[in-house]
């Protein structure tokens, strides 16, 4: 359906009533989300099993009506799928076996053999191609090559990425060899999202916004021009979203820089700024402040409208400028979407 309203905004169409959805829109929060996560035993247990993936995606767009469903998974699902273990410790999160030397690079599978694990993913996009209403979008995801890299490297998310970072300082070719191979791991995983029934996929870099200078050209904006390439080489036509996190001034060009259809903004950045040098561009997604979604009340309702007003004069996908809290009260997101599509 070309008339879905995210994919017409996708297209650089300015629509009265902008598109909404939300990152993590299923996740903590919701009561029915943490039913499933119980009878899934486990977080891993829950993206690996397709019916309960396919639901706790559904779960949202149930509730809410939301625009697009973003397919339940991980961005640490595609290095596990390259061989090195995944764990998540219960209260604080992944962990990784590291990859830091060449001969550990090497000894990563090859990507065609990357399926194998991931088949299970491949088959929730097919379910939910199937049930989703008809209106709705469905946005496949992966983490951007930058992302991927800091939690091979280091083992577990850290908030300066250091151990990315000094292994890109000391040893660049090792550095550049993770990057080369999460790359073309990643546009195969895309590709294969696509093929399964996914219409938009999103580039998530978290972490893009500790790259400064040439390394955020070199390490944010060349991994991602060369998947959207290849992407858009097998898929003509496929709408791809990128989200290059607190990249601040790095965010002016980047659409143009990498092929991009429309850029994921955090809320860092105001919303008027954005407008100004961003939008002009094309397609903008953002970026209220995930708080908004525990806080609620009269700042909830004046922040949405501020930023439905902001990029009224463009293309523009309302979301957040990041994922939603666990602490989030339901109540406060349908107080959100009923002022958007109210604005």
């Amino acid at each position: 359906m070309t008339d879905k309203t995210i994919l017409r905004a996708l297209r650089g169409e300015t629509l009265p009533t902008p598109p909404i959805w939300m990152m993590r829109q299923a996740g903590r929060y919701l009561p029915e989300y943490r039913a499933t996560r119980a009878q899934a035993g486990d977080f891993l247990s829950l993206c690996y099993t397709p019916d309960l993936a396919a639901e706790v995606t559904l779960q949202p767009i149930r509730r809410y009506g939301f625009d697009a469903a973003i397919l339940f998974a991980d961005i640490l699902l595609l290095p596990q799928a390259l061989g090195p273990k995944l764990w998540f410790e219960t209260g604080e999160g992944p962990r990784m076996e590291t990859t830091t030397t060449m001969d550990q690079v090497k000894a990563l599978k090859p990507t065609d053999a990357i399926h194998d694990t991931l088949a299970p993913v491949y088959e929730t996009v097919r379910i939910l191609a199937r049930e989703l209403p008809r209106e709705t979008t469905l946005i496949g995801f992966a983490g951007s090559p930058w992302t991927v890299a800091t939690y091979m490297i280091a083992g577990r998310g850290s908030k300066d990425q250091a151990a990315a970072h000094r292994l890109k300082d000391t040893d660049r070719a090792t550095f550049q060899a993770i990057i080369d191979r999460v790359t073309e791991a990643t546009i195969d995983y895309l590709s294969a999202q696509v093929q399964a029934g996914a219409e938009v996929v999103k580039l998530f870099d978290s972490w893009a916004g500790s790259l400064k200078g040439q390394d955020f050209k070199d390490f944010a904006v060349k991994p991602t021009k060369e998947i959207i390439s290849a992407l858009k080489a097998r898929h003509p036509g496929l709408p791809i979203i990128a989200f290059p996190r607190e990249a601040g001034e790095g965010y002016i060009g980047f659409a143009k820089a990498t092929g991009a259809d429309c850029v994921a903004l955090d809320n860092s950045i105001t919303p008027e700024w954005a407008a100004e040098n961003v939008q002009v561009s094309g397609c903008v997604q953002g970026n209220l402040a995930p708080e908004h979604m525990v806080t609620g009340g009269d700042a909830l309702v004046r922040e949405t409208l501020r930023v439905v007003n902001a990029f009224r004069k463009g293309p523009h996908i309302f979301n957040l400028g990041h994922g939603i809290t666990p602490e989030a009260d339901p109540e406060n997101v349908k107080l959100m979407i009923d002022t958007v599509r109210g604005a």
